[in-house]
């Protein structure tokens, strides 16, 4: 499904990601997990065309989309859910579901509602209230409907859990493998590796702009190292 290799990227001359290296097959939950300023955001906004690499390639199904626009490619089938949802505060919650659809055809926008509403019902109760009144929980429901919109192969998630309380942390992560299950691959990037751990197949640690891990998720969290890191396990 997506292939990136030798990535990288730089904010002017501070260079973010190093030559990483990563895969998602078809069907895939997988995650990349590390420390703030790691480069786990540039990732996948490089990923999704919102920052231009200064060297390396992003396939995807073996097409190369390393300089396609972003909108372009979410019309190719990858899709984001940014870090801290930036929904549309002022709109409400149809409307911020309806921009997620602008790669759609018309005809095909009811459907993708009604796709959307059936796994948030809680979107459709609040369809007519404004995005910025909702909850933090309701609020991350709604950034991941808005990209699911688009009808994506592959949802890229940046920080789900950020912010939320733990048993909505629960029920977001209940929600991505419901999504997971429907066919639709995942890259998840998170700070809370356990919950993403114990979600994903298969997994890469990030630091400093490198990826230094990668292996099943299972065998990730029996990893000393990992579980040292970025679980909290102290000896």
């Amino acid at each position: 499904m997506l292939k990136v290799e030798n990535l990288h990227t730089s904010y002017g001359k501070i260079e973010a990601l190093s030559g990483i290296d990563l895969e998602v097959g078809d069907g895939e939950i997988v995650t990349l997990i590390g420390g703030n300023g790691a480069g786990k955001t540039t990732a996948l906004k490089t990923i999704a065309g919102l920052l231009r690499p200064g060297k390396g390639r992003i396939s995807l199904e073996g097409r190369d989309i390393t300089r396609t626009p972003a909108h372009a490619i979410v019309r190719l089938g990858v899709s984001l859910s940014p870090e801290g949802r930036k929904i549309f505060p002022d709109l409400t919650v149809l409307e911020n579901l309806e921009m997620g659809a602008f790669s759609r055809p018309p005809g095909d926008i009811k459907r993708e509602l009604d796709s959307a509403f059936s796994i948030f019902p809680l979107l459709s109760e609040r369809r007519n209230q404004l995005g910025g009144t909702l909850s933090g929980g309701e609020q991350q429901m709604l950034a991941i409907g808005r990209a699911l919109m688009s009808s994506p192969k592959l949802l890229l998630l940046d920080e789900p859990s950020l912010g939320l309380a733990p048993k909505v942390v629960e029920t977001i992560f209940d929600i991505i493998k419901k999504i997971n299950a429907g066919g639709t691959a995942i890259l998840l990037v998170e700070q809370n590796a356990n919950m993403a751990l114990c979600t994903a197949s298969r997994g890469y640690v990030i630091e400093s702009g490198r990826i230094v891990l990668a292996d099943s998720a299972a065998s990730l969290y029996g990893n000393e190292r990992v579980r040292h890191a970025y679980l909290g396990v102290s000896d």
